[in-house]
């Protein structure tokens, strides 16, 4: 077996751990030797799977104290599984289901609005002069944390009379509604950016000063290539882990 694959096999069984709440804030991981003995693999291997771990920002390593588990635990987030069809069972929006997958609690706080967007937006969204989007600003929360902000903006046109407009979650998603309306999105545009947070940002994420925030900025089209949804993402750097797997075809 590949080195790389043992590695990731014991980092993912002490992420399961840690997720679980088997190993809690505070607490201490094996030692590397208790972990080379469990798993039966080599200190390099062992190192690299802690290393993973360290750059979640799921533990940290001290001298005297060895590898502890951080208080503050970062969502690991795939952006490239957003669009990835999901058994019927597992019908929620995908912040919901990835929450959801690591045995936390989502929630969010909505407000939505008939709004001319920002510039930027509309031309992502090719809007013509003085054209309408709807947004739905979402508040979201992990296990009662705030964590980030997401505004997604739909054209006016193609959402007007569906259940975008309602400031109610969505509990199959709107990437879900925007199929059922004849606009699947099959193609995305992912732009990210970090930056220092506004104050706003800062007070509604209840941000320790100094904290970066990265900005993700999706854009998704339909079958005719034309653009249905730009959704703007606001990621607090400690609480977020932003990893694409890329397979050569």
């Amino acid at each position: 077996m590949a080195r790389s694959t043992l590695y990731q096999q014991v980092a993912w069984e002490l992420r399961r751990a840690i997720y679980s709440g088997d190993l809690g804030p505070g607490d201490q991981l094996p030692t590397e030797a208790d972990l080379m003995q469990t798993h039966g693999v080599s200190r390099n291997t062992v190192r690299l799977a802690l290393g993973e771990l360290v750059n979640e920002g799921l533990v940290s390593r001290t001298p005297r104290r060895g590898t502890i588990v951080r208080a503050r635990r970062p969502l690991l987030m795939y952006p490239q599984r957003e669009l990835e069809p999901r058994p019927s069972r597992a019908a929620r929006e995908a912040f919901a289901f990835a929450v959801s997958q690591e045995g936390r609690r989502p929630s969010q706080v909505i407000e939505v609005a008939m709004v001319e967007p920002p510039e930027d937006i509309a031309i992502r969204l090719e809007l013509p002069d003085g054209g309408l989007a709807v947004v739905r600003r979402r508040l979201r929360f992990v296990d009662g944390q705030p964590y980030n902000t997401n505004d997604s903006y739909f054209p006016h046109a193609i959402v007007a009379e569906s259940e975008i407009v309602h400031p109610s979650d969505i509990l199959r998603g709107a990437n879900r509604v925007l199929e059922e309306l004849g606009h699947p999105q099959v193609r995305v545009v992912d732009d990210i950016s970090a930056r220092m947070p506004t104050p706003v940002e800062s007070q509604r994420l209840e941000l320790e000063p100094g904290t970066p925030v990265v900005e993700y900025v999706r854009v998704g089209y339909d079958p005719q290539g034309l653009p249905v949804r730009v959704a703007v993402s606001v990621l607090p750097a400690d609480k977020h882990l932003i990893r694409y797997e890329l397979e050569r075809p």
